[in-house]
């Protein structure tokens, strides 16, 4: 049967089997029984368990975004969001290789996850109150803290947004963006005319065809293409105006904790073994001799009382070291893949550092 199947008629079993149990008048039918029950309903209809069964993930991201999710000479998908999907295949199924991407398009993605095409979404996405309410997703812990900015050509006479006043300024459609632009504009005093267009590919193309008078976009995207612009990225100029608050966070579909907390705790693992500073190349060494206590307890290895720590989340208890010595942790998947783009850490700095990356503690 397929997985999307079992998807659509687990909730149906659910129902029922949580409807025969309020229906039971039995005097031993306690309170903790049905909430072993219920416990039970919702473990049996987990992505998580579907995943491990099928033994891949099947993660939503884009073939066009360099440094993000772009497809190599070899047809592989490489990237800071591609390299996150083999996270998730790391901590849960203990293998980063063991994933399938799923190129979605920006304005089908979510419907992707709704229908159960995709197991986790992680493209370069917005988490807002709309699409958190509407959109059937959970978003996770975002993986990068982003704004949206201005891009235009280096000749276009234009030095900032307030010198822009009409100006077309194009977007790629079923994003954030288009309504991002009006409002920053509206906000200066100025009117402009957004041209949305279905892709990428497209706003290009009328930017280089001289239709559009700037081009707006989360900025690391604005430079992930601004790199491989057809003139060269000299061509073109990036505002230092940011207008908006961009988290670009990876999404499971909404009403599955257990899916929801094995993808969140992978993205943690990252973190806090930056935080401890563990690397791909110290992790072996790390779980064998550390002499901190917390490394040996995120990694897997044996405490002070010779127990490991389980958290509960249905992965193996080295899942942190399985990610770590096969990925790397955050600060190596950022260097490996953005630093070479000029973008610097920032926001997405550790806390320690000033940035807003900070995993719970893992205990």
């Amino acid at each position: 049967m397929k997985r999307s199947v079992i998807r659509v008629l687990a909730p149906v079993v659910a129902l029922a089997l949580v409807g025969a149990a309020c229906g039971d008048d039995d005097d031993d039918d306690t309170e903790s029984t049905r909430g072993v029950r219920l416990s039970e309903v919702q473990a049996a209809d987990s992505i998580l368990d579907s995943v491990i069964a099928a033994d891949v993930v099947r993660c939503g991201v884009r073939p066009d975004l360099p440094g993000f999710s772009s497809l190599d000479d070899a047809g592989d998908h490489v990237g800071f969001d591609a390299d996150f999907c083999r996270v998730i295949a790391a901590g849960v199924l203990g293998d980063s290789t063991k994933v399938e991407f799923v190129d979605v398009e920006t304005d089908a993605r979510f419907t992707a996850l709704q229908a159960g095409e995709i197991d986790v979404l992680v493209r370069n996405t917005t988490w807002t109150a709309g699409r958190d309410g509407t959109e059937g997703a959970n978003f996770l812990h975002p993986t990068f803290y982003d704004g949206q900015g201005m891009m235009v050509a280096a000749d276009s006479g234009y030095e900032s947004i307030d010198d822009m006043d009409a100006a077309i300024v194009c977007v790629a459609a079923g994003t954030t963006t288009e309504g991002n632009v009006r409002s920053e504009f509206e906000r200066r005093g100025l009117t402009v005319d957004v041209q949305s267009f279905d892709s990428v590919d497209l706003v290009q193309e009328a930017f280089v065809a001289g239709g559009c008078d700037g081009w707006s976009s989360d900025y690391s995207q604005l430079v992930s293409l601004r790199s491989a612009y057809p003139d060269g990225p000299e061509a073109l100029v990036i505002f230092d105006d940011i207008f908006s608050k961009e988290p670009l966070t990876p999404a499971v579909a909404d009403g599955d904790t257990r899916w929801a907390q094995a993808v969140e705790w992978s993205i943690y693992a990252t973190i806090a073994a930056e935080e401890f500073g563990v690397t791909s190349e110290t992790a072996e060494a790390d779980r064998e001799g550390s002499d901190n206590p917390s490394v040996l307890i995120l990694l897997g290895a044996e405490n002070a009382d010779g127990t490991v720590l389980d958290p509960g989340f249905g992965l193996s208890p080295d899942f942190v070291f399985n990610i770590v010595s096969q990925v790397g942790n955050y600060g190596e998947i950022f260097e490996r893949h953005l630093t070479p783009l000029d973008l610097e850490r920032g926001l997405n700095a550790l806390w320690t550092d000033g940035g807003l990356q900070y995993a719970p503690p893992y205990r």
